[in-house]
């Protein structure tokens, strides 16, 4: 056959170039090594100094290996004992048979009664008692730097887990190194065996104690495979965990190994269905994970990640570990009535848990994003969410903040909801986000789009001192007057579009505790629109025409209406408070409380033209944000009627009337002025 290489001409140059000269080189060498190098000399012709030397080799090798195994380990167990309680700061012993067997291509090593005490403040409970332990490596796997165990066997261990509230943790052996929040690694092991095996976890933070039994058994009968079954209780509710795998037979490092778990407490289940990517690496694994519960936020007494309060949701995606970094991505479920989706990002950055949300909705219920904010959610018939403040006849949510939780991570927060559900304030779209670090939040942006107009602004909650201390600035444009006083005989009472901002800041754990203690400024402002002309003559309580124009559908023009309060100590008062229509100037006083949530304002209107009988009396709206009254001064119309009735008794009847006879003297506001004192 012909030789490709011989006649292909870039081997021909490799071959004379590279090969032929290193392989004169190689052989320059070896004719060196053996005409100079004394110990190829002696090895190749020995004499009796070397042949003394390889004897007594000889002899030194077979003494050491005949010692070994001669030797009784058990002379061991004490000093090893003392070498690691001083090495981990905790007394360890090993007070059973210690049987070494090094000669075997599976070295192996079985300990009886091995003891692992807790550290200091935690000595009265062992973390750790084994009553049989036996192991093997692979030799030729440790010789090429490699730990690999065929086989390991427990018998009955007993480990007691104990973490305290100032996050210290006994099974911690060294308490100095930093937590990663890396998973437990360990080597290879290709057969493992678990007999009887019990777990005790004692976590004071969350109020969690656990006790669980655990076996990993061979066969092929239902027994057969790892199982893990507790019991206990979380914060004062019953908890359940179940874990199930297969059988550690023949694991490949190469093979993912299948696992299901359960867990059930805080008003909170979910259920994962994974593997672990690399078997008894828990830093990786991959699994669907389902949520459902009463409120999100009891998930944090589960994994320790601060959620807001929610409605009843049910929800499900992916679960990826990647040593610290959890990613639970393809969400979807329900929150309340409201359909969720998006990715949350769970990592440990410089020691502290950080967690990243990017979370979206196709069509919000308003009431569900209400008990985030403190509401009270009740579930009704057809699974909507109705809230309430909490409190009867209040208005402002009334839950409190906790604080701890937003102490012990950071992160970031995006929702979008792109339609709303009809809702009385005409919301359409919700846009917010949030960044936590360090105890405090900033929320922004905080936007919410009408039909007509938008809200925007942002907030910011310092969480780092006991009472937590908010500032807000909002920003409200364009909303349609319409949308808040309802028509009559199906005709707008009211149209024009509504400018506002609220600047308030104060310390508060809820949101009627911060309204209640907050100071700043809230302004509302109408620079042109239009009124039902009724409506404006009684704002002056123009009685004849206001009574005559009740059916009349025509409307009067509202040149401006400013209404700004300053707000100290809870307590909002009317420092500018105007309405301008074409025929009545409306001056009001007054205030508005904040803590009790009730109203008392005073309008006081003027005429622009000359009316025949008018009261002149103001109009008081008091009482309750949710429901106030709206009524005249009836003192005011009293003194009226008496001053009338003076005139007449005095002079004749009809000049009573003067009584209730305006000239019309009012004149137009200055619109721009108020309006940029207001702004």
């Amino acid at each position: 056959m012909p030789n490709p290489l011989k006649d292909n001409p870039n081997w021909l140059v490799v071959r004379d170039r590279a090969l032929v000269p290193a392989g004169a080189r190689m052989r320059g060498w070896r004719d060196w090594v053996v005409a100079n190098d004394p110990v190829y000399a002696a090895a190749r012709r020995p004499g009796p100094p070397e042949k003394i030397a390889a004897s007594v080799t000889l002899v030194v090798v077979a003494a050491v290996v005949l010692f070994l195994i001669l030797f009784d380990w058990n002379m061991l167990r004490g000093p090893i004992g003392r070498w690691a309680s001083a090495r981990y700061d905790r007394e360890i012993q090993l007070n059973g048979d210690l049987d070494v067997n090094l000669f075997s291509w599976t070295p192996s090593a079985r300990v009886q009664s091995l003891r692992i005490g807790g550290p200091d403040w935690a000595r009265e409970r062992d973390t750790l008692q084994v009553e049989d332990l036996q192991l093997s490596v692979r030799l030729r796997a440790l010789l090429a730097g490699r730990l690999e165990m065929p086989r390991v066997v427990v018998a009955r261990p007993r480990a007691v887990l104990i973490s305290t509230g100032d996050g210290r943790k006994s099974w911690h052996l060294n308490p100095d190194q930093p937590d990663t929040g890396e998973g437990l690694k360990l080597p290879p092991i290709n057969r493992l065996l678990i007999q009887d095996g019990r777990v005790t976890l004692d976590e004071q933070r969350r109020k969690l104690r656990l006790e669980a039994t655990f076996d990993a058994r061979e066969g092929s009968d239902g027994q057969a495979g790892f199982h893990l079954d507790g019991k206990g209780t979380i914060n004062g509710t019953p908890l359940t965990v179940v874990v199930r795998g297969g059988p550690f037979i023949n694991i490949r490092r190469d093979r993912p190994y299948g696992f299901h778990g359960e867990i059930t407490g805080a008003g909170t289940r979910m259920v994962a269905d994974g593997s672990i990517t690399r078997p008894f690496d828990l830093g990786h694994f991959n699994a669907t994970l389902r949520l459902q519960g009463q409120d999100l936020s009891d998930i944090y007494l589960l994994t320790g990640i601060t959620t807001p309060n929610t409605p009843p949701y049910r929800l499900a995606g992916k679960l990826t570990r990647d040593d610290a970094k959890f990613t639970f991505a393809d969400v979807a479920g329900r929150v309340g009535s409201s359909d969720l989706a998006g990715e949350v990002v769970v990592d440990k950055v410089d020691g502290r848990r950080r967690v990243d949300a990017d979370l979206r909705s196709r069509l919000l219920d308003i009431d569900d994003l209400m008990v985030v904010l403190g509401a009270e959610p009740r579930v009704v018939s057809g699974g909507n969410t109705v809230v309430s403040s909490g409190v009867p006849g209040r208005l402002l949510p009334d839950a409190p903040l906790n604080v701890d939780r937003l102490r012990v991570m950071d992160g970031t927060v995006r929702f979008r909801a792109a339609r709303v559900k009809g809702n009385n304030l005409d919301i359409r779209r919700v846009d917010l986000g949030g960044d936590l670090k360090g105890g405090i939040l900033n929320l922004d942006p905080v936007a919410f789009t009408f039909s007509r107009g938008e809200l925007r602004g942002t907030a910011k909650i310092n969480a780092t001192r006991d009472r937590p201390y908010s500032a807000i600035d909002f920003r409200l444009r364009g909303y349609p007057l319409e949308s808040i006083i309802p028509a009559r005989n199906g005709l707008p009472t009211v149209t024009g579009r509504a400018l506002g901002r609220a600047q308030l800041e104060g310390p508060g754990a809820s949101v009627h505790d911060f309204a209640a203690s907050s100071k700043g400024t809230i302004s509302l402002v109408v620079p042109q629109g239009r009124m039902r002309a009724a409506f404006a003559e009684l704002l002056g309580i123009n009685l004849l025409a206001g009574l005559l124009k009740l059916d009349d559908d025509s409307t009067a023009e509202i040149r401006c209406a400013v209404a700004d309060f300053t707000v100290s100590g809870g307590t909002a008062t009317a420092r500018t408070f105007v309405i301008d229509t074409t025929p009545v100037l409306a001056h009001g006083t007054g205030t508005i409380d904040l803590d009790s949530e009730t109203m008392n304002l005073r309008i006081d209107g003027e005429t622009k033209e000359a009316r025949l009988v008018r009261l002149w009396a103001p109009i008081l709206v008091q009482g309750p944000l949710m429901s106030p009254s709206v009524d005249v001064d009836r003192g005011e119309v009293a003194a009226q009627v008496g001053l009338g009735a003076v005139i007449g008794a005095l002079v004749n009847p009809f000049a009573a009337l003067v009584a209730f006879v305006d000239p019309g003297l009012a004149e137009d506001a200055n619109c721009g002025a108020l309006i940029s004192s207001a702004r």
